[in-house]
């Protein structure tokens, strides 16, 4: 039921007086902020493509589902207020039925002081569930008994996810605390090492610290789905070895096709699929290029799609692309330094040459992503038991597996 969406009309924070209760900001336009790229289909595959969508479960393992100011250079002062808007006009046009979104774990409204607090990540997730509270289109997901509602509903199951865990400390009663306010979904590292283990950011990579392994034993008691898309290749190696129950790599891409460390090896990729677990294709702008497609577009994102499922095989592969609603691009200019995302103008990490754009085109933002990705598979053959599997199928089972 992803295409009959029913959404009411409310806008976040609309209980309040804007400019009076809180600062306004001119946001970004939820839809058509920049030029479509629809996947082109005959008749009968949109038809195809349209029962598919009424029929399965579509699930986004990352996304950001905040709207981000007009103008990105008002982000910093945007996030210092903590009120981030929701981009309900926007899911209400998609096609997702369950979408994980990254709450940027306090790190916007820390821009002017180092690390990740624990009152702004408690912050950041409370105003989300304020806002979240007063409408009933998205449904704070607690398990899968609300994904399959909101699909039956025409709804939205809005998971909480953290891309990192440095905001608990030493302190492991602190998942239980995440897991209560809602949180179902925690990374390790965040690009920086923490006490959990070392983030890709790092030259050496020491694996997990003897706290990381109290901490990943902790998190699959509590049914937090762990998630290495930031670690090292060790850390993420020794968290397949410690965890119970399957992990995921929610957004990422091969580093065969494209030297990054912001990408997976083929050794981190076959340990996690082994484990159960489940790889999400990566689509933030400069991410999964390729040599044959070293312009970011839809098509070199399905080059590691496909590589990935050729490697680990179709059980093992999703999507979570990792967009976002505003500018993307100059988001990542705002937050380079503490995204760990700098890097020389035009290269890679090995220095392969590729060409800067200003959004990846036929993946702007989460609703295109959504109608586009199943456009693709049937474009290209794809049968349906597959496409049911990564758009969705695959996803569940490790929600499953780790929440239940």
């Amino acid at each position: 039921m992803g295409i009959h969406k029913r959404h009411t009309g409310y806008r976040s924070f609309s209980y309040l007086d804007p400019d009076a209760d809180y600062q306004a900001f001119d946001l970004a336009p939820e839809l058509d902020r920049a030029p479509a790229h629809p996947v082109p289909l005959s008749d009968a595959d949109e038809a195809r493509v349209r029962g598919l969508a009424e029929r399965l479960t579509f699930v986004s393992m990352h996304e950001h589902l905040g709207v981000f100011p007009a103008d990105i250079a008002e982000t910093p002062e945007y996030a210092r207020h903590g009120r981030m808007a929701t981009a309900f006009e926007g899911l209400a046009a998609s096609w997702w039925d369950c979408v994980f979104d990254n709450l940027m774990d306090g790190i916007c409204r820390i821009h002017s002081h180092s690390g990740w607090q624990w009152e702004d990540v408690l912050h950041d997730l409370g105003m989300r569930l304020c806002d979240l509270a007063h409408q009933e289109f998205v449904i704070p997901c607690r398990g899968l008994s609300d994904v399959h509602r909101a699909h039956a509903e025409g709804k939205v199951a809005w998971v909480a996810t953290m891309e990192g865990a440095a905001m608990i400390e030493h302190d492991l009663d602190r998942i239980d605390i995440l897991h209560g306010f809602g949180l179902r979904s925690l990374g390790i590292t965040y690009s920086e090492s923490n006490a959990l283990g070392n983030g890709l950011k790092e030259d050496r990579d020491g694996g997990l610290t003897k706290f990381g392994r109290r901490a990943v034993e902790r998190m699959n008691k509590v049914g937090l789905l762990i998630d290495c898309s930031h670690c090292g290749d060790q850390t993420t190696l020794d968290t397949v070895q410690w965890s119970e129950k399957p992990i995921v790599l929610s957004h990422i891409g091969a580093r065969a096709l494209w030297d990054s460390r912001r990408l997976a090896p083929d050794e981190v990729l076959e340990a996690v699929a082994a484990k159960g677990g489940v790889i999400g294709i990566e689509a933030a702008p400069h991410s999964t290029l390729t040599e044959r497609h070293p312009v970011h577009t839809l098509e070199s994102f399905m080059e590691h799609f496909e590589y990935v499922k050729g490697l680990v095989g179709i059980d093992h592969v999703g999507f979570g692309p990792d967009t976002v609603y505003g500018d993307h691009v100059g988001l990542h200019r705002t937050y380079a330094a503490a995204l760990s995302l700098k890097e020389s103008k035009g290269t890679g990490k090995a220095g392969q040459s590729y060409d800067e754009v200003e959004y990846v085109a036929g993946l702007e933002n989460p609703t295109e992503g959504s109608t586009n990705l199943v456009r693709w598979l049937v474009k290209h053959g794809y049968p349906d038991d597959d496409i049911a599997k990564v758009m969705g199928g695959n996803a569940l089972r490790v929600m499953a597996a780790a929440w239940g």
